[in-house]
C-alpha cells in the first residue's frame, strides 16, 4: 500500500490521478489534498477518498468546509503553508505535485526536504529551480519521476540503456490547436480556439502554453535538470498524432521510442506505481492509430517561445523563473481578453529584456525574481499599447 498526497487535486492532473487511485484501493490510499478554488468538487473528493488533511486557499473555504464534515475526521488547513504540511506528512510515500505554476514550488521542495518521493506534473517547479530542486532530491535520496508524458518516455528509455551512451534526446510536440494557423491569423486567436487542443485535454494554462509552444520549451529545460543532458542535446520535433511521446537517440545511431495512446493515465499510472506497473484497461492501439506518424521541425519564427527558452537556459541563474512567471502573468491576461495571444510571447520577452539575472543559489532569490517578474509584466499589459510599439 503506497500512501499519496496530491497537491492540486481538483485540476486536470490531480482528478485524473483520483480516478487511477479509485481503481486500485488495495494499492494506493490518499492521506492529503491540496487545493484551489473548486470547493465543490474537494467536497466530492473528501467524501470518496476520506484524506486525513486537507488544505485550501483561505479560510473562507475552511469554515465553509467545516459545516459539511464532523469536526475531527479530517483536518482542514489554508494557503501556502498548508499544501507544505500536506506534502510533508508522515506518513506518505509519495507526493503528486500537480499544482498549477509557480505556487507548486515551496510545497514540492518541502516534500522533497522531508524525503518523498515526487511524482511531478508541475513544469514550473523545475524551470524556476531546477538546480535547487535536483540538489536537494540527491541529498534526500529520493526519486522524482516525470508525469508529463514526454519525460515520462524519456525516463522509461532512459532506465534500459545507460545514460553515457546518448546522443540526443528528442522531445515530441504536438503543436497545438494552431500547427496549421497561418503566421498573419495569429493575432486574432481567441481563448477559444487557443484552447481548443486537438490531441490532449489539460487544463486551461498549459493549454495556452501548447498553442504557443512555450510547453514545449519549459520541456528542455525540465529534461536539463531531470536527465542531466545539456541543452544542445534536446531536439523538439513536431509530431501531429501524439503516439510517439519521446525518442532517446544512442551514439551508435539506435533510436529508442515510447508509444501509447495520447493518454495523461498512462504516465500517471506509471509514475504512483514505479517501479512497478499496474494494468489499466484503456483502447489498445490498433493498426490504423499507427497509419500516419509524421514529424517535422518546429517553426521558430511563427513560434518563437521555444528560441525563448533555450536563450533562457543559456542566460541561466533567475532568467528561467523570470521567463516562467512573465508568462503566467500573460497567459492569465489573455485569457482574460486583456492582451491578443501574439502578444503573449512579447510580454515575456519584454521582461526578460529588463532582467538582469543573479545566480539563483538560494529559494529566497528566485521567489524574489519571480515576484519582480509579475510586477514587470503587470506594468507591461497595463501599458501594452504603449510600452510594446
Amino acid at each position: 500500500m503506497k500512501n499519496i498526497s496530491i497537491l492540486g487535486s481538483t485540476g486536470s492532473i490531480g482528478r485524473q490521478t483520483l480516478d487511477i487511485i479509485s481503481m486500485f484501493r488495495n494499492n494506493f490510499r490518499v492521506i492529503g489534498l491540496a487545493a484551489g478554488k473548486n470547493i465543490a468538487l474537494l467536497k466530492e473528493q473528501i467524501l470518496k477518498f476520506k484524506p486525513e488533511i486537507v488544505s485550501v486557499q483561505d479560510e473562507k473555504s475552511i469554515n465553509q468546509l467545516e459545516k459539511e464534515f464532523p469536526r475531527g475526521t479530517v483536518k482542514f488547513l489554508a494557503s501556502d503553508h498548508g499544501a507544505e504540511v500536506i506534502a510533508c506528512h508522515p506518513l506518505v510515500d509519495l507526493v503528486v505535485s500537480a499544482m498549477v505554476g509557480a505556487s507548486g514550488l515551496k510545497p514540492t521542495l518541502a516534500a522533497i526536504r522531508s524525503g518523498k518521493n515526487i511524482a511531478l506534473a508541475n513544469k514550473e517547479v523545475l524551470v524556476m529551480a531546477g538546480g535547487i530542486i535536483t540538489k536537494e532530491a540527491k541529498k534526500s535520496g529520493i526519486n522524482i519521476i516525470p508525469v508529463d508524458s514526454e519525460h515520462s518516455a524519456i525516463f522509461q528509455v532512459l532506465n534500459q540503456s545507460r545514460k553515457d551512451y546518448v546522443k540526443r534526446i528528442i522531445l515530441t510536440a504536438s503543436g497545438g490547436p494552431l500547427h496549421n494557423t497561418p503566421e498573419d491569423k495569429l493575432r486574432d486567436i481567441t481563448p477559444e480556439v487557443a484552447l481548443n487542443h486537438p490531441t490532449w485535454k489539460m487544463g486551461r494554462k498549459i493549454s495556452i502554453d501548447s498553442a504557443t509552444l512555450m510547453n514545449k520549451g519549459f520541456e528542455v529545460i525540465e529534461a536539463k535538470w531531470l536527465f542531466g543532458i545539456k541543452p544542445e542535446s534536446i531536439a523538439v520535433w513536431i509530431h501531429p498524432q501524439s503516439i510517439v511521446h519521446s525518442m532517446v537517440e544512442y551514439i551508435d545511431g539506435s533510436i529508442i521510442a515510447q508509444m501509447s495512446s495520447p493518454n495523461m493515465k498512462i504516465p500517471i499510472a506509471y509514475a504512483l506505481s514505479y517501479p512497478e506497473r499496474i494494468q489499466l484497461d484503456s483502447n489498445e492501439i490498433s493498426p490504423i492509430g499507427f497509419k500516419e506518424l509524421t514529424f517535422e521541425d518546429v517553426n521558430f519564427d511563427k513560434f518563437p517561445a521555444l528560441r525563448v527558452a533555450y536563450s533562457a537556459i543559456e542566460m541561466g541563474g533567475t532568467m528561467p523563473a523570470v521567463m516562467s512567471a512573465s508568462n503566467e502573468e500573460a497567459v492569465e491576461a489573455f485569457l482574460m481578453g486583456r492582451i491578443k495571444f501574439i502578444d503573449i510571447l512579447r510580454v515575456v520577452k519584454k521582461v526578460m529584456d529588463s532582467h538582469k539575472p543573479i545566480p539563483g543559489n538560494s529559494l529566497e532569490e528566485i521567489i524574489q525574481s519571480d515576484r519582480w517578474a509579475r510586477d514587470m509584466s503587470s506594468e507591461v499589459i497595463n501599458n501594452i499599447g504603449e510600452i510594446l510599439q
